[in-house]
């Protein structure tokens, strides 16, 4: 298996963050895998497949760029630089981050190519071309302007919520808890070892006097990085993982009937939903029901203590009280 060995103190420095450039290159995986996780993500693929498809059709030195750089088993060290270690209340614009992928050298680019290829010869036209930095983050770009952005203030509120999330289950359970599952074939294995992948052809790495990230994304999209060639800053590492918030759109939880007797078939949906933090907004697009609608359920349930209430960076997300998860359990349990 393929395993991190993290100090304590490298796990108590740890922070979560966001990142609208690995927000953008899980858009741009999925966009290239052209399958969907869940019906809220066909829609997606569905209005913005065909243009991304067109793309590469019309530019085949990137078409040939962006298949070798997604390899079978390594992504291109270029292509996904290691997030900078903002807090999750202001992430770091997309414009700067996008900074480091220009910045590399043309020969890092074909080098981190051939890795991700496996050893495999670079294509002619990648071997010949000296703008493959300047192609990448072209098409990043794009896939950011036109398929990530019109949807970034939604989808920075589920990012902030799992974010949120993660943090209640570290407060209950420890650094077990918070990371068990966050990406396939990861968990905790103590004695400092962070289980990265199932897979056994991966050499650990130690992680003393490191910087460790937790990155959410909302496409089921998941890889590790981290600075191989660091700046003054040193070494950063960084696990980039599917969030577990579910987007708003991708389906409505059916609230038992025993609690909508007790609490309406409205309102008890809403505490439903609310088994991960969220906010208003992504009630609304969940429920279907107004924003009037669903601040009056929230304001009774508040009142009744079935519901907290918790900021996270700009947004405030609403919350299941233990009575709330009690009261829940029961229902479904009947």
């Amino acid at each position: 298996m393929g395993w991190w060995e993290v100090s304590a103190d490298t796990l108590a420095g740890s922070r979560f963050v966001l990142s609208p450039l690995a927000e953008t290159i899980a858009a741009l995986k999925t966009l290239h895998r052209g399958s969907a996780a869940h019906p809220g993500e066909s829609a997606w693929l569905a209005r913005h497949g065909p243009a991304y498809r067109g793309r590469l059709a019309d530019d085949p030195v990137t078409a040939a760029l962006v298949r070798a750089a997604l390899g079978h088993r390594w992504n291109a060290t270029f292509l996904t630089p290691t997030p900078a270690a903002e807090g999750t209340a202001e992430a770091p614009s997309f414009t700067d981050e996008l900074a480091a992928v220009r910045a590399t050298s043309p020969d890092t680019a074909r080098a981190d190519l051939a890795v991700s290829l496996g050893g495999r010869p670079l294509p002619g036209p990648l071997r010949r071309a000296d703008d493959l930095p300047e192609r990448t983050a072209g098409l990043l770009e794009w896939v950011w302007q036109e398929a990530v952005l019109p949807y970034w203030p939604r989808r920075r509120r589920v990012l902030e919520a799992d974010v949120l999330a993660r943090g209640a289950q570290l407060s209950r359970g420890g650094w077990t808890a918070a990371l068990d599952g966050m990406r396939p074939g990861m968990r905790w294995l103590g004695a400092n070892r962070l289980q990265i992948t199932a897979a056994d052809d991966h050499p650990p790495r130690e992680l003393a006097g490191a910087q460790l990230l937790f990155v959410p994304v909302t496409p089921r999209q998941s890889w590790v990085s981290w600075d191989v060639r660091p700046a003054a800053g040193g070494h950063r590492s960084a696990v980039v993982y599917p969030c577990s918030g579910a987007l708003a759109g991708t389906g409505r939880v059916a609230a038992p009937e025993q609690l909508g007797a007790l609490l309406g078939p409205a309102r008890a949906g809403v505490l439903v939903l609310l088994g991960t933090p969220k906010s208003t907004t992504q009630l609304v697009a969940l429920t279907g029901q107004g924003l009037g609608s669903v601040g009056r359920h929230l304001k009774v349930l508040s009142e009744a203590r079935l519901v907290g209430r918790r900021r996270a960076g700009r947004s405030v997300l609403y919350f299941r009280t233990a009575v709330g998860e009690a009261l829940v359990a029961a229902q479904c349990d009947a």
